[in-house]
C-alpha cells in the first residue's frame, strides 16, 4: 500500500504521548486562515509517494529513541487517505507500536462508519483539532462546516477512543468568551476526553506562504500570548464543568 506523504519527523514531542515518529500526510480540504502547513494542501505529487513498509523501516531506524512514544499520523489531513492510513496503523499495531491520529475530523461521514470502525480498531489515541465551535464562524475560518467534525467527536465517544482536544486561540477570531465557553460545554459531554491543549496562534508559517507565492490571510494579526492561551483554557474549563454539573444533576 502506498500513499502521499509530505515528510516525516523522527523526534516529535508535541504530537501525542512520549517522543514520537510523525508522518505528515499530503492533502487537506480545509483552508484554515492560520494554517502553518499550506505546502500540505495539495495531494498527488508522485515524488511524495511512500509505502507502508518504507515508513515502518524508517520508524525502526529510530525506535530506540522514541521513549514512551509511537507513530502519529498528521498532515495535512490523514483521513483524506483513509485506506493508506488504515493500512499503516494496521501494520504498526502488528509490530506493537502505539498509534495516534492527529486530525480535524473533517472527512467523517456516518455512512462510512464501517471504514472508520476498521481504522479505530487500530487507533490508540485521537488528537482532534476543533477549530471553532460556531458553525458560521468555523466556515469563515476554514472554508468548511464543523458539522462532521462534531459528529466525529460523538462517534469517538461512542467507540470509547481516548481523545485529546486541541484548540488554537487566535485574537479576534477564537479568542471570544462566548465561543470558548460553548466549546467547553460541548467537550464536557465527551466522557472519553483525556486532555485539552489550548495553543496560542503563531505566525511561524507566514514565510511558507511567501515561498509559495500565496498571500498570508492573517497578515498583521498579532500572535496570541501564553497568558491569553491560559485564560482561554480557563474559560473552556468553565463551560466543561457546567456541562458536567448538568449531567450530574440530571443523572
Amino acid at each position: 500500500m502506498e500513499g502521499y506523504v509530505h515528510s516525516t519527523e523522527s523526534f516529535g514531542t508535541v504530537d501525542g504521548p512520549g517522543i514520537r515518529f510523525v508522518v505528515f500526510f499530503q492533502g487537506c480540504p480545509m483552508r484554515c486562515l492560520y494554517c502553518h502547513n499550506p505546502d500540505t494542501w495539495a495531494k498527488g505529487r508522485s515524488e511524495n509517494l511512500r509505502s507502508v513498509e518504507s515508513i515502518l523501516e524508517e520508524y525502526d531506524g529510530v525506535k530506540e529513541f522514541l521513549h514512551g512514544g509511537g507513530i502519529t499520523a498528521t498532515g495535512g489531513e490523514p483521513l483524506v487517505q483513509m485506506e493508506f492510513l488504515t493500512a499503516l496503523f494496521e501494520a504498526a499495531k502488528k509490530k506493537g507500536i502505539h498509534t495516534c491520529l492527529d486530525t480535524s475530523g473533517i472527512m467523517y461521514r456516518p455512512e462510512k462508519q464501517a471504514e472508520y470502525d476498521r481504522l479505530m480498531a487500530v487507533t490508540d489515541l485521537v488528537m482532534l483539532d476543533i477549530k471553532h465551535i460556531d458553525p458560521e464562524e468555523h466556515k469563515k475560518l476554514t472554508k468548511q462546516e464543523n458539522k462532521h467534525i462534531l459528529e466525529f467527536a460523538e462517534y469517538l465517544k461512542m467507540k470509547k477512543i481516548p481523545l485529546w482536544i486541541r484548540h488554537v486561540v487566535v485574537p479576534g477570531i477564537t479568542l471570544n468568551e462566548k465561543y470558548l465557553r460553548e466549546l467547553g460545554y460541548f467537550i464536557g459531554g465527551l466522557d472519553n476526553l483525556k486532555a485539552l491543549d489550548v495553543l496560542p496562534y503563531h505566525t511561524m508559517g507566514e514565510v511558507k506562504y511567501e515561498n509559495l507565492g500565496i498571500e498570508y490571510p492573517l497578515h498583521g494579526v498579532e500572535p496570541a500570548t501564553k497568558e491569553q492561551a491560559i485564560h482561554a483554557k480557563e474559560i473552556i474549563m468553565e463551560g466543561l464543568k457546567a456541562r458536567l454539573q448538568e449531567t450530574m444533576h440530571s443523572g
